[in-house]
């Protein structure tokens, strides 16, 4: 009923407020126009960026009747206007105030500046954040921010921005802004003047994009934020870098700024900090445990195993068709099998640093899971972990084994879970790394985020994306595994998981605790992402094991 009144309300709105209005924004001191200034609607995604001349033209037909209309700009004082008094006058001339900077005497005192980067620093191609003006333009004039904190007084010096390429027919005019925090989001320019730019290809060296800022004397402690804005359409592209599983902040225009945790940008600052400043909360300059939960940056690791053979050897790679799938596999080295298991929309390659490791002493089997990598699902049916365990099964009869080992991460934890339940007299020994028996033993943040994710899946409707909705609904739906069907798996099992593990270690502990045979080891600061970020040290542990 509620989203009922919202909807009425806004088609109310622009019952009577069916109108453009064109305008100037104006400094009211010198009365000069003030250039790419954002005017918009407070709380919604309704606005415009002025021009070079401070002329704005806004259609206000979608506002909400009892809806204000904001400017912000740096260095000046926010205007705010009742739409209803604003739409009086089809000719708007908009005076910004100039803020008073108070001046305060200053007592220098010795310092020791120490010179830092903190951010974003991924130069990634394989995982980008797209600047398009043509495909949607209300998000082309959104906002994308990055969460920074310092423990102690530091001076920005420079902003950097990642570049993956760049296609624009003219100069990209985008804008800077650094926002304080208010309950864990950007909220108020700290700017004394706004930082405009005009990028363009030359201008970016190594990937990069960087912006000397060190004469703008912006000092910052605490929480702040490094917001990017674009001003002008462009023809063509710009692709940033971003990193996979950092959270990023976007909000479109005015609106409310909302938490993207799937990638962030690459944005990342060099600074100078004050070492002999106070440390008023004893806090470290990047706490990373402020994120909800921390994959890392792997976009590294993606580029690297897009670079070897894995997952695309066409001298090995075979086909097994069954039924309803086709599972592709690749097969190495020679002695007792091992299966390498991938996780959820992953596929051979995630193993790059494992193959060519453990084939020297194994067989390692590694198949692409149904509707993932190159293995094709012909069915249109939920997944569950019991349907791929029942995939690995028909996999090993194929090669004519009686008695596999099973090295699965995540998701192909889980299913090598299932194998043990459903086909003990099968399995050697297991390997779980960042596996988990129930929905409920990872992160709340993260099956939050899964959700938000799959129910936009489900609105869209998209053919290309059926398998990533199924996929999803896979994490939050399976696995099932009870504490009397754990305590039934009697074959050795090595329980792996991250100290920062997006599987929460209550959870990696009861499952170790609830087999019988089975050795718990947590690697010390690693994330979900072991066998990328920890693969020396998974090796050496899985050859062990092995060998036991």
């Amino acid at each position: 009923m509620k989203k009922l009144n919202l909807l009425l309300c806004v088609f109310t709105a622009g019952f009577y407020y069916s109108q453009t209005i064109s305008g100037t924004i104006l400094s009211k001191d010198e009365n000069q126009p003030v250039a790419y200034a954002k005017i918009g609607v407070d709380k919604e995604n309704i606005g415009v960026i002025t021009d070079e001349n401070g002329n704005f033209s806004i259609d206000l037909s979608k506002a909400t009747a009892s809806g204000k209309i904001k400017v912000e700009v740096a260095g000046y004082e926010p205007f705010t206007e009742n739409i209803s008094d604003f739409i009086k006058q089809t000719s708007q001339k908009i005076y910004l105030k100039e803020k008073i900077k108070n001046i305060q005497e200053v007592k220098l005192k010795p310092k020791k500046l120490v010179d830092k980067n903190w951010g974003v620093n991924t130069k990634t191609k394989s995982v980008m954040y797209s600047v398009n003006p043509a495909f949607k333009k209300e998000d082309f004039l959104g906002e994308t921010a990055l969460a920074f904190k310092a423990s102690k007084k530091s001076k920005i010096k420079a902003i950097n921005l990642n570049i993956a390429s760049i296609t624009a027919d003219r100069p990209v005019v985008m804008r800077y802004t650094i926002y304080n925090e208010k309950n864990g989001f950007p909220n108020e320019s700290i700017l004394d003047e706004e930082i405009t730019i005009e990028l363009t290809k030359d201008k970016i060296i190594d990937q990069t994009f960087s912006l000397d800022v060190n004469d703008k004397n912006i000092w910052v402690q605490g929480n702040f934020f490094v917001g990017i804005q674009f001003l002008k359409e462009f023809e063509g592209r710009l692709n940033i870098s971003a990193a996979l599983f950092r959270t990023g902040y976007l909000r479109k225009f005015y609106g409310d700024w909302q938490k993207m945790k799937i990638a962030a940008p690459a944005i990342n600052i060099d600074v100078k900090v004050d070492k002999n400043a106070k440390d008023e909360n004893n806090q470290e300059e990047l706490n990373d445990k402020a994120l909800a939960y921390d994959f890392g940056d792997v976009s590294k690791y993606i580029e690297e195993s897009n670079k070897e053979i894995y997952g695309k050897n066409e001298m090995v790679g075979k086909f097994l068709k069954l039924k309803d799938a086709n599972l592709y596999y690749e097969v190495y080295g020679e002695g007792e099998p091992l299966f390498l298991l991938h996780g959820n929309s992953g596929s051979i390659k995630d193993f790059y640093q494992q193959i060519p490791v453990l084939s020297k002493q194994y067989r390692v089997i590694v198949m692409d899971t149904r509707a993932q990598g190159k293995s094709v699902d012909k069915t249109k049916k939920d997944f569950n972990y019991k349907i791929f365990a029942d995939d690995v099964k028909a996999l090993a009869n194929h090669l004519g084994l009686q008695k596999i080992n099973i090295a699965g991460w995540s998701d192909g934890g889980n299913t090598g879970l299932e194998f043990a339940i459903k086909y003990p007299e099968s399995l050697n020994k297991l390997i779980t790394i960042g596996a988990n028996a129930f929905p409920e033993g990872v992160d709340k943040d993260l099956i939050d985020n899964f959700t938000i994710k799959y129910k936009v899946s489900q609105l869209e409707n998209k053919p290309e994306s059926f398998n990533e909705g199924r996929l999803l609904k896979l994490m939050l739906k399976e696995p099932k595994i009870t504490e009397k069907q754990l305590n039934k798996i009697q074959n050795k099992v090595l329980v792996v998981a991250g100290e920062k593990d997006v599987i929460t270690e209550e959870h990696t502990k009861f499952m170790a605790t609830q087999m019988p045979n089975s050795e718990l080891k947590i690697y010390k600061e690693a994330t979900h992402m072991i066998p990328f970020e920890n693969a020396e040290q998974l090796n050496q542990d899985i050859l062990e094991f092995m060998k036991k």
